[in-house]
């Protein structure tokens, strides 16, 4: 049977419409078999952060908190008009005398009074710190304690305990403590601060605010740093969080060790705005040692008064650089002046070690041993030479005795330095400084005393004048001026002005 013939239009439209079922079809099919697929969450790889949780954990139970307390003075039992004459020998029967008193029902308030301050002790500060031994001997700040009668430490758990003090440093600002008790105290050890590089990771763990045991982190910004407030200044600075009550604990390192301890933050707000400052390790060591052997710290001691060598200070002496330490003025009866040694002198070494700074001899004489012998290295009438110096303790105070006013007369203007100087005998007092002169620029005020020019000493104005012209003709762009001022010296460079 011959099939009826079909245009190519109808073809197309049956095959539409069957595609059009068949997918359909499917489309129903497939939706009751729909199963959602999310997309891949965002994960990025990144290098692992330190933690300091190990260290924390370990060291924690070392660190303590110190709660300070100091005895109040007895207040007196009048106050008032109590203190008026007759008072205390009033009538049985009069209404004051329940104050002298103490009658049924009656609060006698003299009692109470002397109750409140005979004896009693308060609190007057806390922070931190942390044992060293296993037998109770633990470290702090020595501006916790200073004024302290009683001393409480509060162990990481809670407990509290008594201790003692067995010394205090304050030239460092360091003490140490005792508790007394058969129990064994975890401890922390020192390391050797000078493999501490700048940069490297510190935990710092103390007693912020009173709030108990607080960890807080950062590195090492700075070594060395001098802040005013010693002698012997050579603070780590360090950027962990370091707030008041955190004075007296430690700062450690990733492995545990005490590299520091934190005692001083600049803030002009009073609170933490990143830089704190800790006393080095190697520091700490020394002097907790010697405070736990005998209660004292003692130090070397050479006896000098010494300033820094400028840059116009050097030129005039004729040294390369601007290091070292002058030697304003040896003092009496001090192992420099036994030695020899005199103003004028520039210190430029101990022991072969190179000294920069004033600081620099400070920090080096105090670490030795009284009693020991050190050869100095000193620049003298352009120079070098050495002497040997017996190492003295250094005195828990010295007295200054002050100079007598100088009465001026008659000066003569020296030229080209802007001073105008009066003969006395022993040196030449300066009786005016030019404004705007490089000798008011440079400190010299009137009543000032030049005793010596470019080491020489002198007497008059000739004897100044011939030390100038010498330093011109020793192509010095700068002569020294020896100044005393109140019994003390000071050296001062004036540049030196070519015809």
């Amino acid at each position: 049977m011959k099939l009826p013939n079909t245009t190519p239009k109808s073809r197309i439209l049956a095959t539409l419409m069957a595609s059009g079922l068949a997918l359909s079809a499917g489309l129903l099919a497939s939706s009751t078999t729909l199963t959602p697929v999310f997309a891949e969450a965002v994960r990025v790889e990144a290098p692992m952060a330190p933690s300091f949780a190990d260290v924390v954990e370990k060291v924690s139970p070392a660190v303590v908190s110190v709660r300070v307390k100091a005895k109040i003075q007895p207040a007196s039992d009048r106050n008032g008009f109590f203190d008026v004459p007759g008072f205390d020998n009033l009538p049985d029967d009069h209404p004051f005398k329940r104050f002298f008193r103490q009658g049924p029902g009656e609060r006698n308030f003299r009692d109470d009074n002397q109750r409140d301050g005979e004896g009693r002790e308060r609190p007057v500060s806390q922070g931190s710190g942390f044992f060293i031994s296993e037998d109770g001997y633990l470290v702090t700040n020595n501006h916790v304690i200073d004024g302290g009668t009683a001393f409480t430490v509060v162990m990481d758990g809670g407990a509290e305990l008594d201790a003692t003090l067995v010394g205090s440093d304050p030239r460092t600002d360091l003490a140490v403590l005792k508790v007394e008790g058969d129990r064994k105290f975890t401890y922390v050890a020192f390391t050797d601060d000078d493999k501490t590089r700048v940069g490297d990771w510190v935990v710092a763990v103390g007693n912020p605010f009173g709030l108990g045991g607080t960890v807080t982190a950062g590195i090492v910004s700075a070594r060395g740093r001098d802040i005013g407030a010693g002698p012997y200044d050579d603070f780590l600075q360090i950027d962990a969080a370091v707030n008041r009550g955190n004075s007296g604990g430690p700062a450690f390192n990733l492995n545990g060790e005490v590299i520091g301890i934190n005692t001083a933050i600049f803030s002009p707000s009073g609170g933490n705005v990143g830089i704190a400052f800790a006393i080095p390790a190697n520091i700490a060591k020394e002097v907790v040692g010697d405070l736990i052997n005998g209660g004292i710290v003692e130090r070397g001691w050479l006896g000098v008064q010494i300033q820094p060598v400028t840059a116009d200070i050097a030129e005039s002496l004729g040294l390369e650089k601007a290091e070292g330490a002058l030697v304003t003025e040896p003092q009496d009866n001090s192992p420099a002046s036994m030695a020899g040694l005199e103003s004028g002198d520039v210190i430029i070494s101990v022991d072969s070690e190179k000294i920069t700074s004033p600081k620099d001899l400070a920090r080096k004489i105090a670490a030795m041993k009284p009693g020991g012998k050190a050869e100095v290295g000193l620049w003298r009438n352009g120079k070098s030479q050495s002497v040997s110096v017996k190492i003295g303790t250094l005195p828990a105070s010295q007295t200054e005795a002050s100079a007598a006013p100088k009465t001026p007369g008659k000066a003569t203007e020296l030229a080209d330095t802007g001073l105008s100087l009066e003969a006395t005998g022993n040196g030449l007092v300066v009786v005016a400084v030019a404004p705007g002169s490089d000798a008011e620029e440079r400190g010299i005020s009137a009543g000032d005393v030049v005793v010596a020019v470019n080491s020489e000493n002198v007497s008059s104005i000739d004897d100044v004048e011939k030390a100038i012209a010498d330093a011109k003709d020793a192509g010095r762009k700068a002569v020294l001026f020896q100044i005393q001022r109140e019994n003390h010296n000071q050296f001062v460079a004036l540049p030196v002005v070519r015809s």
